[in-house]
């Protein structure tokens, strides 16, 4: 059987990681596998199967244009759509397309394949990458409001503690997507594999601040990562957040290489919850004030289908836009770092709009 995987042109810094796996599963089968990014007319390859992937919500729209160009192009082959949109609203791909069949979740088929990075040769975008991407596991012990995760992954659980499987032979660094890797069973297994690796480690997704303890920063400070991530979510976290921070700087991790997404723009009409502008300024200064790295996180409702379009209740336009401009203006890659300046600039305000207008005003 002939199988194209597509992955759409939308906006993304990583490669498909399912696609990836589904080409090992499928070469396993016996199967033709093609790996192509975006509309491409000059295949010289007649698909019996189409799976294409999808990102978030708000990038519904080159899936869909990527549906009706193979449809258009291939009528007679199978189209399955998979991944974050099509999981999160299959109807609204099934509604417009009778014809598809949409993938809700994971495929766990393919889940424990190795990815096949050597057919990212063949898409111009991603010829050069040099990272092996693993989830070690799945799944998470939380259930914020804000996440997909467990809708998608379920419950916490090790899937791949013995690394060294799924890293390829040429690559410099390994990038973790475990939604929270210090609740795997086996995160302690994963460290120790990941340290004989040598190579650089980047836990993307950030790691869980509640569960740092003395035994866990001891470990993670024997990895070799340039930067280590968690959350800062809620006002009312400060202490663990502190309490983290401290206990990593003792194992030895610098408090600059320690950076947190912080999480804004956020309400749940279910709870009437959610953070205001004053309380991101307030988790922004307890960042600083440790030392530590901010990257602003701007929520958007998982069914959003346009982007930096929600503006919560305790939110204003004029608000969000202010903390846009300011990590364009003042920050750094869109963080605020520890930076002396930046610490005063801050401190001094009596409020968000004040802190987010003292050196914008002028630009």
């Amino acid at each position: 059987m002939k199988i194209l995987l597509v992955e759409p042109d939308y906006y993304t810094k990583y490669p498909p990681l399912g696609l990836m796996k589904l080409v090992s599963y499928h070469r396993s089968k016996g199967d033709q596998v093609k790996l192509v990014r975006g509309l491409k007319t000059d295949l010289n390859f007649n698909p019996d199967k189409i799976k294409i992937t999808s990102l978030f919500t708000y990038a519904w729209l080159p899936v869909h244009n990527t549906i009706e160009f193979y449809h258009g192009l291939f009528p007679d082959a199978k189209i399955e759509v998979g991944g974050i949109y099509a999981s999160i609203m299959p109807d609204r791909i099934k509604d417009s397309y009778p014809f598809v069949n949409v993938h809700v979740g994971l495929y766990e088929e393919a889940e424990l394949y190795s990815p096949a990075y050597d057919i990212l040769l063949d898409v111009e975008k991603w010829k050069d990458w040099d990272s092996s991407i693993i989830f070690t596991s799945r799944g998470c012990i939380r259930n914020c409001p804000f996440c997909i995760v467990p809708k998608i992954e379920g419950k916490i659980r090790s899937v791949a503690s013995d690394v060294q499987n799924y890293i390829y032979s040429d690559h410099k660094r390994v990038i973790l997507w475990d939604n929270n890797f210090l609740a795997s069973p086996d995160w302690k297994i994963t460290i120790e594999n990941l340290l004989e690796t040598g190579l650089k480690i980047d836990f993307n997704q950030g790691l869980d601040a509640r569960l740092m303890d003395e035994e866990k920063a001891g470990f993670l400070a024997s990895l070799r990562m340039p930067m280590l991530r968690m959350a800062y979510d809620w006002i009312g976290e400060k202490k663990t957040i502190v309490n983290a921070v401290d206990l990593l700087e003792e194992a030895g991790v610098k408090r600059r290489n320690i950076l947190f997404y912080t999480l804004y723009n956020f309400y749940d009409p279910i709870q009437s919850h959610g953070d205001s502008a004053e309380m991101f300024l307030e988790k922004l200064k307890d960042i600083q004030k440790l030392g530590c790295v901010s990257y602003p996180m701007r929520f958007e409702p998982l069914n959003s289908l346009k982007k930096n379009q929600y503006i919560s209740p305790m939110w204003t336009t004029e608000q969000l836009e202010a903390v846009s401009k300011a990590r364009r203006v003042i920050g750094y890659g869109g963080a605020f770092p520890p930076y002396e300046g930046l610490i005063k600039k801050f401190e001094a305000a009596k409020d968000f709009n004040e802190a987010f207008r003292l050196r914008l005003c002028n630009n």
